[in-house]
């Protein structure tokens, strides 16, 4: 399948590793100037489950990809941070053809209304991962664990071709799945970004350090509440319970040690995080259902705050 991947951050660098290697042919697209030069000198890098790979693909910088002459891929695949979005699309959007379909793989919610504007809905696959990636430096990922893929197509019409994409994904050794309910599983993975994600940064700690203190079991459930509260006012009804224990089981797994992705753009790198698409976008949906949420308006606050103080 004819790929380009918009974002080669850790989590683009896993998929575009595992993609190229199964032989798609695989165009890369990025906004980092640092990230840019080292992966056209030494190609995607990675640690992989303790063994060094690296594999050279043409990447290219989001102007020049405005300038790639006849270039279509059949399939683009968001993996931009969050708050990049649309600015990404709105410089790449002459490489979605009539026959591109673009699949989004970010953690939280509404990327879709963003993407509509730029591919029609029956060519929008939205999907969640289960991968987990970190970044030792530009062009270089620290990969390891297993994971998989969730993918469905935003309307009935794309169905075939989301179909395609499972088996170039299973090839590829993603695990992929197709699912009838993939905005269940978008909230359900919201759940653990807004909790593990915000809580790691704020308390500058890693998963496990964070299952160790007294507060997380409560922490954990009344976040998961208000997302479940919210949920619930667009058809989505949370396994309160099932989603708890499910983000509980990270503290003694094999992620443990994981600073998740929030963490290494906040404290790590100084970087904005994605919390309005997280957090935030419970706290403001809220307020239009009428729905308290103050945790999730606490933690947005906290982030935006702290985020302020990193980046004087």
């Amino acid at each position: 399948m004819k790929i380009a991947m918009v974002g080669v951050g850790a989590m683009g660098s896993r998929f575009a590793l595992e993609l190229h290697k199964s032989g798609n042919d695989l165009v890369l697209i990025d906004g980092w100037d640092e990230n840019l030069a080292a992966i056209r000198q030494n190609g995607v890098q990675a640690n992989l489950n303790g063994k060094h790979v690296a594999d050279k693909m043409p990447i290219y910088s989001l102007e020049e990809a405005q300038k790639l002459p006849d270039y279509q891929p059949d399939l683009m695949i968001a993996f931009t941070k969050s708050y990049q979005l649309d600015d990404a699309f709105s410089k790449v959007q002459n490489l979605i053809g009539p026959h591109t379909y673009v699949l989004c793989l970010l953690n939280g919610m509404g990327h879709e209304e963003i993407l509509k504007k730029y591919v029609p809905a029956q060519r929008l696959i939205l999907g969640i991962t289960m991968w987990t990636a970190g970044l030792a430096g530009p062009g270089n990922a620290t990969l390891f664990g297993t994971g998989n893929v969730e993918l469905q197509n935003y309307d009935p019409a794309g169905k075939e071709f989301t179909l395609e994409v499972e088996k170039v994904f299973e090839k590829a050794g993603l695990y992929p799945k197709y699912s009838e309910n993939a905005r269940y599983s978008i909230w359900r993975k919201a759940c653990v970004n807004g909790t593990l994600n915000t809580l790691c940064s704020i308390l500058d700690c890693n998963i496990g350090e964070l299952g160790q203190t007294k507060e997380a079991e409560d922490l954990l459930k009344t976040i998961i509440a208000e997302f479940a509260a919210v949920a619930s006012h667009e058809g989505i009804e949370l396994d309160q319970a099932e989603v708890y224990q499910h983000v509980a089981e990270t503290f003694n797994g094999d992620i443990a040690d994981h600073y998740p992705s929030m963490y290494q753009d906040l404290i790590k790198n100084h970087r904005q995080t994605e919390v309005d698409f997280i957090n935030g976008a419970v706290w403001r949906r809220g307020q239009e259902y009428g729905v308290a949420t103050p945790y999730c308006a606490l933690i947005t606050q906290l982030i935006h705050a702290k985020e302020q103080l990193l980046n004087k």
